[in-house]
């Protein structure tokens, strides 16, 4: 099973130290078999619908954990799903998906959103959303779709997520994305590489070969 653990993981800690030891890992179904947090962990943390009709879920709870208190980077970066890239990984990730990405244009929406971002610092999505002027019917899945592309393009990450609090101060639901951009968050030589894009590639296809020996080429290229 390469790099992967071939026990399951139980605890936030523990999902820490394999992302330091693997570098990169989709947070759900990844399209590769085993290749996932939610593949790794024990049944208890998976989602559980309650007697109640609320729910568990704590691989869920844990992404803010891992973010704030780990060293990796939080996107949707793995064919428009969320994952996780260690800091040691990120700039090469980022120097070969900046490559194939098109040219942010002058004026163009996607510049748009980035600016605003650049402005605040970091802001929740629905915010963010609204200061973008996505307000209208059926704009949110438009802005959804701009935002998704680029943090495939590495433009945009997540710093953290922020909870809505019930009346007895407990958080619920299932969060708001405060996003900012890696420039931001980490610095600007955080997002750079001293190879050159194909180089950057093929460093990612070695570890992931490592990482998921049981994944074709193809696989491994639809991810990265």
């Amino acid at each position: 099973m390469g790099l992967l653990p071939m026990t399951k993981i139980h605890s936030c800690p523990e999902l820490i130290e394999l992302i330091d030891q693997i570098g990169l890992l989709p947070l759900l179904d990844s399209g590769i078999r085993g290749f996932s947090a939610e593949d790794m962990v024990a049944d208890e943390c998976r989602y559980v619908i309650l007697p109640d009709g609320g729910w568990e879920w704590p691989l869920w709870k844990w992404k803010g954990y891992v973010i704030t208190e780990g060293h990796c980077v939080y996107g949707k970066f793995f064919n428009k799903k969320a994952g996780f890239i260690h800091r040691d990984w990120w700039p090469d990730f980022c120097n070969y998906r900046r490559s194939k990405a098109p040219q942010i244009e002058e004026d163009s929406i996607e510049e748009g959103i980035l600016s605003i971002l650049q402005e605040n610092g970091s802001m929740i999505t629905r915010d963010l959303r609204a200061a973008s002027g996505f307000t209208g019917p059926k704009m949110r899945s438009r802005f959804d779709a701009y935002v998704t592309r680029l943090q495939m393009n590495c433009r945009i990450v997540t710093e953290d997520f922020i909870y809505p609090l019930d009346r007895h101060g407990e958080e619920y639901g299932w969060g708001w994305s405060l996003l900012t951009t890696p420039e931001q968050l980490y610095g600007r030589e955080a997002c750079q590489s001293p190879h050159t894009p194909q180089q950057s590639y093929q460093i990612l296809l070695e570890q992931m070969k490592k990482i998921a020996p049981q994944a074709t080429e193809r696989q491994i290229s639809k991810l990265l």
